[in-house]
């Protein structure tokens, strides 16, 4: 499990703190939620969501996913048996009106929607979990903090 770098957050700096991570909040991330993943470029947003849809399909007996960021396509789409996961980046968006455009959350209630490069985003929808990665001290440890998903 995942080690506390302080009371809020928690020390992803190896690869496996991180797959840790992920193993963990499967059960607690369901159909419907909404998870934004903020930080820096190379900071994990990605590395964490690969491990997440990976442990969901490991979970199912799936054969593993290779998980890459949807950087230019704007959406990955998963389909773990019945579960559908949207893996939007919108990075390269430029206008709040490109949001709308995307029908970010036309179909939410049926599918996990994870979102990297959330900030254009200008109003947050219910069911919404925030995940803030952080670069610390020297940029050799990574950190991040949940807000919305009961770790407990």
């Amino acid at each position: 499990m995942p080690t506390a770098i302080s009371k809020e957050k928690i020390d992803l700096s190896s690869e496996n703190n991180t797959k840790d991570l992920a193993n963990q909040i499967i059960n607690k991330i369901k159909v419907g939620d909404i998870v934004f993943f903020y930080g820096e470029m190379g900071v994990g947003k990605t590395t964490f969501i690969k491990y997440l849809i990976n442990a969901f399909q490991k979970k199912n007996n799936l054969k593993l996913s290779e998980v890459t960021s949807p950087t230019f396509n704007l959406l990955n789409e998963y389909e773990i048996n019945q579960v559908k996961i949207h893996h939007y980046d919108l990075f390269r968006l430029k206008s709040a009106e490109d949001v709308k455009n995307l029908n970010l959350f036309e179909s939410y209630s049926k599918a996990i929607t994870l979102i990297e490069w959330p900030q254009i985003i200008k109003e947050k929808p219910k069911n919404l979990i925030e995940f803030k990665f952080n670069y610390e001290d020297d940029h050799k440890k990574r950190s991040v903090q949940i807000k919305g998903l009961n770790l407990s």
